[in-house]
């Protein structure tokens, strides 16, 4: 059957602005209406191409490589105009590539990308273009009545594109379709332009309209009813069927047969699966497989000079001629070479680079390269798990670079090898499930609370999709089924879940292309230009042809670096040798004492709790022990753990499934942990090369039965033959099946657990440097800040409060080992303007005046918020010289902050303008004993609640107090036991603490089950609760929150600490209303105001309960000769709140404020 019509333009979900088609079920719906080909043709990009090359070809469709560009007016304030450009053949595609990256590089500003007339009509060979109806250049002149401007633009066009460009024609039912289709018709008659048909498809079906709507008006912020916004598609705008077109254009049958023309004449080959190494530039009279063997011989010769233990030199030399012969061979030298640079340029910059991590690290020629740290024989680890003979594919290193240095390496290898040859690899960010709810939510103009509501239903994991939401949170699928708007929410959000909502970048994939990157795959920029990625992300670049480089940041290697840092810098100083982080013994008992007992907060890849306590467990007390933990702790190879712990401890005996394996399994205890004990048990026992074991490790992880039904013959077979028993060989190919699926890369686990030994042994021996330095690394991450100063006091280091006179901006150690806090950590402030502060205290000396100090800081930069900031946080307490309590100090300094801004701000005026004014500047200062400070008379001193809240506000923290010492006086009578005197038991106990750290799971019922953290400064216990009692109280369990709680306590089995299970919870309100016998007011005769009665009434009012609830209140009034007490009525009966207390303290004084118990 001959095909009658063809789309020849699709925008799909890769357009972002618009476009809700999804490419499977494009060619699907392509194929079923018989349409051989389709283009798609996304806004100013070719994203999807690779994926939909690759589908296309698979289906049977032939892709049409095609794009919506915009062209640059040539009228003077026009907008740009689209130009649909298609792709004949190669040279086409290569050009189009070329323009699409021309537009964003050259022609983009903050409002739009387009391409300039001369740019298209340079690069027009082998393209085909269509005139984009009514909306193109000559659509607007025919529809603006610009007959004579459509004709040279037609003309133009024809002379770029000749016999290759056509006026295309629409009928979605949009507004003037008709009168241009008209004009278009007259014009294509007086110049010989053919015309073509095209249905300016954006979604598949029309049921869809709706929602492709909502996503335009997701990427355009509006709503659906907003009046203003432009509705510029029809709900025609669906892949309409052949029969419909033709019937749609029957009067213009030949812009229906052009669709067939075009596709006819569009051939492009796109070249996928081959690989293209970029270009070493090695030394002249080598080739790069001559330079790699002479550099990599001449490394492992200097690494193995500088070893202190015996070593078999021939084990060595006939390991690296293998590798050496393998990379050649398959053409890699290159890539080792390119690498070796990158990773040399880093460390002669003093840019860390971590040891090693991936399969990279089992190859000798990396480690002789220093591309890795690793030694593989001295850790037994495969080189063929990373470049396999009889497999090929591409090597693949993954460098972990200090999170600082990164971005400079990259830099380096762009400027090496040219900007049109680097580039990162863009990502692409979809419509997740949460996120999808709360914008449909939005433009559909529902209430911000239904879509905050339904968003937090969703369980927060990776992966997650509506669907599952629904069958795994049964209350959202019931609040869903109970709702009209949630089900109309969710009704557009399961149309739109998943579609490609905007671009992102590859946290360390870069691309160095063999010549110019269009050659490969166009490129992505932003509007600076800045910021080049590729517009084929990572699977698809690899498919086209260029090798991905993984630049990483790793954040611990800075905490190493800037730990190594400050104590090398003081060894030098003290004449010492300094510590060569690289060198230190992997053996220390002192370090394996600390990681047995589980004191690795900020410990690399040992920090998290169930790592603690898989610690406590194994008790490490070798290196080897710490590799098996990184290996081990991970939801597969979990179940491993009771094996590997009594075999460990000698609780139960080691078995090495056949005494040739011994060696083989004798590290993890016989447990078959690592994808490379896999491989050498094939090789020991069946006689496998390592190269044929690694294509057998690789088949088990696929689980095909034809593949694993042939390698289980030949593994039989070949341990036959060296004298296992087949039935034995058959239950060691079974466990060898099963643990293959999930076992770990051995050479990833040797180079992350050699990072976790060394920061553990920096903990251990330079404790406040590498707190100092861990606090640095995450000070933006305040939840990462309180547990490391946690931690810190639990290790018994002092951690200063924030000052201005020592602080700089990250913690540093000083010379007592203390801690001081690094400014830079104060919410408020920046980077720049703590160096300002810096900068002028090095240049002025010390500050020690609110006034002085605003004075001397730039106020652009240190401004109001940043002043108050710092006053909140304890910063500037040393400003004030007088004798006073912290509490009067920041308030005194929070009344002078305006005035002292506001000054400084004068005189900063005056000094710009030349102005000296002699009165104004110090009218507002009343100098004395006092100091430059006013407003004494009217200051009211903070309460202790107060100030705890302005440094939880600036530091995210408390520092100076912790929050149940604003109810010292009262814990006696609410608390019956403290946290450290819990005791383990079926009897009640009652503590009150704060909630320092909370989380939720479901249980096997599918009821939500809460833990909280709660600490009392004597300690800190998990509490639980469970189904009802957190629901019921669902409003008083969040983090810093003071509750009270009565349950039972046990054992933790895991902790060995004490844990509790809640049976009633209490916040500190609704406990005093339960316990509370008054609350008593002390007046005397002094402090009694005329209009005492009406003054007290109003404090009291808004905190009175309801139908005689809450307690009573008691007036004692004082004289000398006598005293008296007026207990009031139940009306005036309070809730005794805080805000209530602290309203009440602050007018009579604190002391004559109390509650009876």
């Amino acid at each position: 059957m001959n095909p009658t019509f063809i789309h020849l333009r699709v925008h799909s979900e890769y357009s972002l602005s618009d476009g809700i088609v999804r490419i499977k079920p494009l060619l699907d719906a392509t194929a079923d209406n018989n349409m051989p080909a389709v283009g798609i043709t996304d806004h100013n990009n070719l994203f999807a191409l690779v994926k939909f090359y690759k589908a296309a070809q698979e289906s049977g469709v032939k892709p049409i490589v095609a794009a919506d560009v915009m062209i640059a007016s040539q009228r003077e304030n026009d907008d740009p105009s689209p130009l649909v450009l298609i792709a004949r053949d190669e040279v086409g595609y290569r050009n189009l590539s070329e323009l699409i990256s021309k537009s964003y590089r050259e022609g983009q500003d903050a409002r739009q990308i387009s391409l300039r007339r001369e740019w298209v009509a340079a690069q027009s060979s082998g393209l085909l273009a269509l005139s984009a109806g009514k909306d193109g250049d000559v659509g607007r002149a025919l529809l603006g009545g610009r007959m004579s401007e459509a004709l040279d633009l037609t003309r133009e066009w024809l002379r770029v594109f000749p016999d290759a460009f056509y006026l295309e024609l629409h009928r979605t039912g949009r507004d003037d379709e008709e009168d241009y289709i008209a004009g278009a018709i007259d014009l294509a008659l007086e110049l010989g332009c053919p015309v073509v048909a095209t249905n300016d498809v954006r979604f598949i079906s029309p049921d869809e309209f709706e929602a492709h709507e909502a996503r335009v008006c997701i990427h355009e912020g509006r709503t659906l009813d907003d009046p203003r916004r432009e509705r510029r598609y029809s709900n025609e705008q669906y892949l309409k069927t052949p029969a419909q077109m033709i019937e749609l254009f029957s009067d213009i049958p030949e812009a229906i047969e052009n669709t067939v023309e075009i596709a006819r004449r569009c051939n492009v080959d796109i070249d996928l699966g081959n690989n293209y190494m970029p270009a070493y530039p090695v030394p002249d009279g080598y080739t790069a497989e001559s330079y790699l063997v002479e550099v990599t011989k001449t490394g492992l010769d200097d690494r193995l000079s500088r070893t202190d233990y015996s070593i078999d030199r021939k084990a060595y030399d006939e390991r690296l001629d293998y590798e050496l012969s393998v990379i050649n061979n398959m053409g890699f030298a290159g890539y080792f070479l390119i690498v070796m640079e990158f990773i040399q340029w880093a460390k002669d910059h003093d840019i860390p680079v971590g040891p090693g991590r991936g399969s990279g690290a089992g190859s000798l020629v990396a480690y002789s390269l220093l591309i890795t740290n690793i030694d593989p024989l001295e850790f037994d680890l495969l080189f063929e798990r990373f470049l396999n003979p009889e497999r090929v594919s591409l090597p693949d290193f993954d460098i972990d670079f200090c999170m600082d240095g990164r971005d400079r390496v990259i830099q380096h290898v762009t400027e090496l090898y040219g900007r049109d040859a680097v580039s990162q690899i863009i990502t692409f960010g979809t419509m997740a499930a949460k996120a999808v709810v709360r914008d449909v939510a939005r433009v559909q103009g529902k209430p911000y609370g239904l879509a905050d509501q339904l968003s937090k239903m969703i369980p927060f994991e990776p992966g997650m999709t509506l669907e599952r939401a629904m069958e795994e949170e049964p209350a959202f699928a019931e609040f869903v089924a109970s709702n009209d708007e949630a089900e109309e929410i969710m009704e557009m959000a399961f149309k739109l879940e998943g579609l490609t909502r905007n671009v992102g970048k590859h946290a360390g994939g870069v691309v160095i292309a063999p010549t110019c990157l269009t050659d490969f795959t166009p490129v992505y920029c932003d509007a600076a230009g800045g910021n080049v990625m590729t517009q084929f992300d990572m699977l698809d670049v690899e498919q086209v042809g260029l090798v991905k480089f993984d630049f990483l940041g790793l954040r611990t290697l800075t905490i190493i670096d800037n730990a190594l840092k400050r104590i090398n810098n003081r060894c030098i100083t003290r004449g010492e040798e300094p510590i060569d982080i690289d060198a230190i013994s992997l053996e220390d008992p002192a370090v394996y004492a600390n990681l047995q007992q589980g004191k690795t907060t900020a410990v690399f890849q040992l920090e998290s709790r169930g790592m603690k306590d898989m610690l406590k467990k194994v008790k490490p007390n070798r290196f080897a022990d710490i590799v098996a933990l990184v290996a081990l702790y991970r939801p597969g190879p979990m179940q491993l753990a009771d094996d590997f712990v009594k075999r460990k401890h000698g609780i139960e005996q080691v078995d090495y499934l056949h005494p040739s394996l011994e060696h083989v399994l004798e590290g993890t205890y016989g447990v078959m942990l690592y994808q490379e004990q896999v491989m050498q048990i094939a090789q020991v026992l069946a006689g496998y090369s390592l190269a044929e074991a690694d294509i057998l490790r690789k088949a088990m992880g696929k689980k095909k039965p034809e593949e694993m039904a042939q390698q289980r013959a030949v593994f039989i077979e070949g341990s036959s033959k060296n004298g296992v028993d087949s039935g034995q060989a058959d239950h060691i190919f079974n466990l060898m099946e099963r643990f293959a699926g999930y076992g770990f890369n051995k050479p990833h686990s040797v180079g992350y657990a050699l990072v976790a030994y060394q920061t553990a042994w920096l903990k251990h021996y330079y404790p406040s440097d590498f707190m100092a330095a861990v606090l640095s690394a995450d000070m933006q991450n305040t939840d990462k800040v309180v547990v490391n100063i946690d931690e810190s006091r639990v290790m018994g280091l002092t951690v200063k409060t924030p000052s201005i006179n020592q602080g700089e901006y990250r913690f540093l150690a000083d010379e007592d080992g203390h801690i001081n806090y690094g400014l830079g950590a104060v919410k408020g402030l920046g980077e720049g303007p703590v160096d300002d502060i810096v900068s002028e205290r090095e240049r002025g000396g010390a500050f020690n005046d609110l006034y002085k100090f605003c004075e001397r800081v730039d106020s652009r930069r240190v401004n109001r918020r940043a002043v108050e900031a710092l006053i909140g946080s304890g910063a500037l307490d040393e400003l004030v010289t007088l004798d006073e309590d912290i509490d009067y100090c920041r308030a005194l300094l929070l009344a002078n902050q305006s005035d002292a801004v506001k000054l400084a701000e004068q005189k900063a005026r005056n000094l710009d303008s030349g102005v000296q004014d002699l009165f104004g500047e110090d009218m507002m200062l009343t100098s004395g004993e006092q100091g430059r400070y006013n407003h004494f008379d009217s200051l009211q001193c903070l309460s202790l609640k107060d100030r705890l809240t302005k440094e939880k506000e600036t530091l995210g923290l408390y520092l100076t107090a912790h929050p149940l010492d604003v109810y010292q006086k009262e814990l006696r009578f609410l608390a019956k036991s403290r946290i450290v005197d819990l005791r383990s038991g079926t009897d009640e106990q009652v503590i009150v603490g704060l909630v320092v750290a909370m989380r939720t799971m479901k249980s096997r019922k599918g009821e939500n089950i809460a833990f909280l953290t709660l600490d009392d400064k004597t300690g800190r216990v998990e509490v639980s609760v469970f189904a009802d009692m957190y629901e019921n109280n669902r409003d008083l369990l969040y983090k810093d929150a003071v509750i009270m709680v009565k349950g039972s306590a046990s054992i933790d089995d895991f902790t060995d600490g004490m844990k509790m299970r809640a049976t009633e919870v209490l916040s500190m309100e609704q406990a005093r209303v339960k316990s509370v016998k008054k609350l008593k007011l002390n007046v005397d005769q002094q402090t009694l105001a005329p209009d005492f009665a009406k003054e007290l009434a109003s404090i009291l009012a808004p905190f009175k309960g309801y139908d005689g609830q809450g307690c009573p209140v008691v007036v004692e009034y004082c004289r000398t000769e006598a005293s008296a007490e007026v207990i009031f009525g139940d009306e005036w009966r309070i809730q005794p709140s805080d805000d209530l207390m602290q309203d009440l303290r602050n007018r009579y004084g604190p002391e004559r404020v109390n509650l009876h118990y």
